[in-house]
């Protein structure tokens, strides 16, 4: 049997295809939190443009980049022409939730600061707390193992 009809595989993959939008939605809050913020702190952002330069390069929102990445890499996985294996989509379900664990402290400069600003964000923005908890349902549904 092909590793893409074992049922462990289907399994993982449409948990996978399950946590992409809730992760698209996060992101997106996430987002548009940091830009309400920053323009609070910093300035208002000039055009659609500029916003885009920033979120690309700009210091201040260089936190958001494993996220963005964590959902390319999901994409690019579940758009293969040939199927990953199975513990390749599980270490992708596993890298979503090991990520979106907010810490009030943290030292985690592998990943920018990501815990700790997921933190503030959530302390700031209910939206980001509604957009967290579409992804804490899914982990809910499906624990992980080992």
């Amino acid at each position: 049997m092909s590793n893409a009809y074992k049922p462990d595989y289907l399994k993982v993959r449409q948990h996978l295809y399950e946590l992409r939008d809730p992760l698209l939605n996060l992101h997106k809050a996430l987002v548009d939190s940091e830009r309400v913020f920053y323009e609070q702190t910093i300035g208002k952002i000039l055009s659609p443009h500029h916003f885009l330069r920033l979120l690309a390069g700009d210091p201040w929102f260089v936190w958001l980049h494993p996220l963005s990445e964590l959902i390319v890499t999901i994409d690019t996985v579940l758009d293969a022409k040939t199927p990953p294996q199975a513990s390749r989509l599980d270490e992708l379900v596993r890298e979503a939730y090991r990520l979106l664990v907010p810490a009030e402290t943290s030292e985690d400069t592998a990943n920018h600061g990501f815990a700790t600003h997921y933190f503030e964000a959530l302390q700031r923005d209910p939206d980001v707390v509604v957009a967290h908890s579409e992804v804490a349902k899914l982990r809910r549904a499906r624990p992980m193992s080992g």
